[in-house]
């Protein structure tokens, strides 16, 4: 069991697809033992090879798990006060996504005005190229994997404004990937804006995306820049208690 998490652990911190060969190596596995445990991971959908390849990326059953266990961490009640707060603030609907199978995943959410428009709900799952979660993980990706996504996906027209055209996709990431925050303008359900900042691992890593969804009669596009610095506060305050978690949990294994 050791060696097989040790083999999940070193495939998910690549920035790319690995051989067996290089799993072997890199973790001093004899080949046929290591070509067993990838194949006993593959079968259970943990690894998969790359499209086209011999070569081995995370599967979409490990996929999933990360982001149901994102999403229970989230829900912890010091992590739920931090939303509750940051929420009672702005006084609109604040949520926080994940993506999980090229879709954006809410995992939590708060509500402190009667629902208006678009209400995301923790469970609840939304395109990415039409959402600001969505927008943040596609600008993060390396330059080649973020125009390969853009050309698989299906760019569905949800509204008049939703960004269908690959060139114009491609612009608001750049924009959004120089900018560290996204915003939606109507580009999901008519009459909803939105925008969202990343929250981040104590390496700089993408975790999950922190919202805010609200009716444009209330709040223009333009309007949303001013969510923005509170949103990063508690950006900044939930990657601190996820940091603060790691500690306790080290402590408690030492103790």
């Amino acid at each position: 069991m050791d060696r097989a998490f040790a083999i999940v652990r070193f495939v998910a911190d690549q920035r790319k697809a690995v051989s067996v060969a290089e799993i072997g190596r890199s973790l001093s596995l004899p080949l046929p033992t290591a070509h067993r445990l990838i194949g006993n991971l593959e079968e259970r959908g943990l690894l998969q090879k790359a499209l086209g390849t011999k070569r081995y990326v995370v599967g979409n059953q490990l996929v999933t798990l990360s982001a149901s266990v994102i999403g229970a961490a989230f829900r912890t009640a010091r992590r739920h006060a931090v939303l509750r707060a940051v929420a009672g603030e702005i006084g609109e609907q604040c949520e926080i996504g994940v993506v999980r199978d090229n879709v954006v995943a809410y995992v939590d959410s708060v509500r402190v005005s009667e629902p208006q428009g678009l209400q995301f709900n923790p469970g609840e799952a939304a395109p990415l190229h039409c959402t600001s979660t969505g927008k943040i993980y596609m600008s993060r990706l390396p330059e080649r994997a973020r125009v390969k996504l853009c050309r698989a996906l299906h760019l569905t027209k949800y509204t008049e404004t939703t960004i269908v055209e690959f060139h114009a996709l491609m612009k608001v990431l750049e924009d959004t990937r120089q900018r560290g925050w996204a915003k939606t303008n109507e580009e999901y359900v008519k009459g909803v804006v939105g925008c969202a900042v990343p929250i981040l691992s104590p390496q700089r890593e993408l975790i999950a995306c922190l919202g805010v969804s609200v009716p444009a009669a209330r709040v223009s596009f333009i309007e949303l820049d001013r969510f923005i610095r509170p949103l990063q506060k508690a950006a900044a305050l939930l990657s601190e208690t996820i940091l603060q978690a790691e500690d306790d949990e080290a402590g408690a294994g030492g103790s």
